[in-house]
């Protein structure tokens, strides 16, 4: 499976593998099978320091045990770049990072008294204030509320739209739809299909995996797809 520039949603039910794919692409798990590369040099061959230069990665639950507060979290992510020239684009880069996800405005709390979906976005701002072309994020709209969902997958479509390589999981198959350029639907630990999503996100198949009858719909206004639920309406 190649991840070139583009946003890349990997979709599927619990426990289908998203998030151990992930791990493998980012070098957190071996690979079962297959090679892992990335800028063409398998992943292992790169030093955890060097690794870190070139893919940021988002894990489903950042856990921090210290009360850092919201700017020294977002810090953390310049750390790979200490001792080099791009040590200069410290402060820049937190105060690009904060602003884009809106959590400029409480930088001096700290990150353990902030809510779920707070602490959500200050999680991606480290990742963006890292500043790598390979973005992985697991889960980053689960905690948050509609705005800010969009708001994120934004941010997502846009580093893709510069050149940037995303690759995200996610849940929700319309926001999928909506914003990434391929979707790969995992179904027991393999891709069962990779594609653009208006050729992936077919009924069928979605029902399949999901074990769930769903419609897939274009939007009345845009066209985009929307994937719901099929239900049995009964009159009361």
């Amino acid at each position: 499976m190649a991840v070139e520039g583009g946003a890349l949603a990997l979709v599927g039910p619990n426990g289908a593998g998203k998030s151990t794919l992930l791990a493998a692409l980012a070098a957190d798990l071996p690979a079962a099978s297959g090679a892992v590369r990335v800028d063409g040099r398998p992943v292992g061959a790169w030093a955890p320091g060097e690794l870190a230069l070139r893919r940021a990665v988002l894990p489903q639950d950042p856990a921090l045990a210290f009360p850092f507060t919201v700017r020294e979290v977002v810090t953390m992510g310049r750390a790979p770049w200490a001792g080099t020239a791009a040590e200069d684009e410290d402060e820049e880069a937190v105060a690009a990072a904060m602003a884009r996800v809106e959590v400029a405005g409480f930088a001096a709390r700290p990150f353990l008294a902030l809510s779920g979906g707070e602490r959500a976005r200050v999680a991606l701002a480290r990742v963006l204030a890292q500043r790598t072309r390979l973005l992985l994020l697991d889960e980053p709209t689960a905690a948050l509320d509609l705005r800010h969902q969009e708001l994120v997958l934004r941010v997502c479509r846009d580093r893709a739209a510069a050149g940037d390589a995303v690759v995200v999981v996610l849940h929700d198959l319309s926001l999928a739809a909506a914003h990434a350029d391929r979707a790969a639907v995992l179904h027991e630990g393999r891709i069962g299909a990779d594609g653009a999503p208006e050729e992936v996100f077919d009924a069928a198949l979605l029902s399949r995996v999901y074990r769930q009858p769903v419609e897939v719909v274009p939007h009345p206004r845009t066209g985009e797809l929307i994937v719901l639920p099929r239900r049995d309406v009964t009159s009361l």
